[in-house]
């Protein structure tokens, strides 16, 4: 036999014999499958409950209205991106729409994601073992906050992923992915777009350390943002209607409220949290700035692997967003937890402190939060699965429902279609939680909302149901005139659920 051809013949066993001892010993082979295994343990209690927030029911509403025909950002409206309703659509299209596992499946698939760019972006600045536990400690906070704001498949979720590569495409200087990235995360929320102020940041020191040009980069950067958004606008949605909806029509939405000591509550409430779930590289992340504060010397386990500027401007970024509105929900906070997670280990990898209470805390807050999951109280839920159970009965799968409330998960646990595109009460009064009352009302609605509601109405006809669940807020019928002159001239009371009344239209 020749040379080639026993070379030809025993590279194959070759390659065979070396594999398993590489799947056995790679770094990556080894962490992913943890941090898969870590995922799925710490996000179990989401498949626990029908549905965890009001916007997994808004966007699995939206989702069959889609399904129907409806058109986004035409006949089908929300304050958000559409990656997401495209993303709630095609698994519904795929695996029907009774439940949502396959999106509390892949919300477990983009934690994952994010654990391991982060391991990667630890291990590149500090080490092996300080991105091992960057992915980990991660997947232990990712839960560090009320069970409604970890546990649902939503927004924030879907965007860590895509905030975490663009960040560590432009680390490595792939400007043109990185600006890809970023526009994929603002397709996601808007609020993502956060993270181009770090990739501008890295950019101006990369240009200044290696006394390159910076327009090349840049416009690289610009046309990989600008691209997918313009596909987005232009093409695959109505630009005119992608403009209003994601850019230009939130302002009243966004704007200062007057219940300052609720946004106030809430912001330091949920900060606390956090700060809580992620006690242990906290810690030490800020015993090493006191040192520095006092000019000491850092005790350290070996030298520090470049400046964290950027990631400091990460986190003055992500600070920005989640406090853009005012409004300080939980979820808002999830934006945080990267660049949180990479500073404090960051400060664990490079002093004297030990990684195990670091990771006995996390696992123990972690448990917590888990174990949380699994008790959280559910008397909202029950109360809105009687009301869509009643709902249903009252109806036929031909007849349409108007909730009047903040609650469109109802329409989809009733089965139920809208009959307005306007699927809470917060698009025709600029009702939001925490906000206050002093601007609420027909008058402070979306431009010509109460016009199209009149004219969906004329076209699809009265709705069979009418669910009030406003309870006692400043949107309730007495305080809006032309729900209570529907109510008062059409419907009549058929049951009461707590604090919500369920109208049927008068035969």
């Amino acid at each position: 036999m020749s040379p080639v051809s026993h070379t030809l013949t025993s590279s194959p066993r070759a390659l065979a014999e070396r594999l398993p001892e590489r799947l056995r010993t790679g770094y990556w082979t080894r962490l992913v499958p943890l941090l898969a295994v870590l995922a799925t343990l710490t996000h179990l209690p989401s498949f626990l409950r029908p549905v965890w927030s009001p916007d997994e029911g808004y966007l699995a509403t939206q989702a069959r209205m889609l399904a129907d025909g409806g058109v986004l950002y035409d006949t089908v409206v929300d304050r958000k991106p559409p990656l997401l309703p495209w993303l709630y659509e095609a698994c519904f299209a795929l695996f029907g729409s009774a439940s949502l596992w396959p999106l509390r499946t892949l919300a477990i698939v983009a934690h994952l994601a994010t654990a391991i760019l982060l391991a990667s972006l630890a291990r590149g600045r500090w080490g092996d073992k300080a991105g091992r536990y960057a992915g980990i400690l991660y997947l232990l906070v990712s839960i560090g906050l009320s069970p409604e704001d970890t546990q649902a498949a939503t927004f924030e979720v879907f965007m860590l992923p895509a905030m975490v590569a663009a960040f560590r495409y432009a680390e490595r200087r792939r400007w043109l992915a990185a600006g890809i990235a970023v526009a994929l995360c603002s397709l996601t929320k808007q609020t993502g777009g956060a993270v181009m102020l770090p990739v501008l940041w890295m950019l101006l020191q990369d240009t200044r350390r290696r006394g390159v040009r910076w327009p090349p980069a840049l416009a690289k950067i610009g046309f990989g943002f600008a691209l997918p958004i313009a596909l987005v606008a232009v093409i695959l949605t109505k630009p005119k209607g992608f403009l209003f909806w994601v850019v230009t029509g939130s302002g009243d939405y966004a704007g200062l409220g007057s219940d300052w000591p609720q946004m106030i509550g809430r912001a330091l409430g949920n900060s606390a949290i956090l700060m809580s779930a992620g006690l242990a590289f906290l810690l030490p992340f800020a015993h090493r700035l006191w040192l520095r504060h006092r000019k000491r010397p850092v005790p350290a386990r070996g030298p520090e692997h470049g400046s964290t500027v950027d990631l400091w401007m990460w986190l003055a970024s992500s600070v920005i967003a989640v406090s853009i509105g005012f409004h300080f929900f939980g979820h808002y906070y999830l934006q945080l937890m990267p660049p949180l997670v990479l500073l404090g280990v960051g400060a664990v990898a490079t002093s004297a402190i030990s990684w195990r209470p670091v990771l006995i805390y996390s696992a123990l807050a972690s448990s917590f939060f888990c174990v949380l999951a699994v008790l959280w109280p559910g008397q909202r839920l029950t109360q809105t699965t009687e009301v869509a159970t009643a709902v249903a009965a009252q109806t036929t799968p031909k007849d349409t429902v108007l909730i009047w409330g903040m609650h469109p998960e109802l329409y989809w646990l009733a089965d139920r279609r809208p009959v307005t595109r306007y699927l809470t009460a917060g698009f025709l009064t600029n009702f939001s939680g925490g906000k206050g009352a002093d601007k609420v009302g027909e008058q402070y609605s979306v431009a010509e909302a109460w016009q199209t509601f009149d004219n969906e109405i004329s076209t699809n006809g009265f709705p069979e149901v009418v669910v009030d669940d406003s309870g006692t807020s400043p949107y309730q019928p007495d305080m809006v005139p032309r729900i209570a002159t529907l109510l008062n001239t059409h419907y009549e009371v058929v049951g009461v659920t707590g604090d919500t009344v369920i109208y049927r239209l008068k035969k």
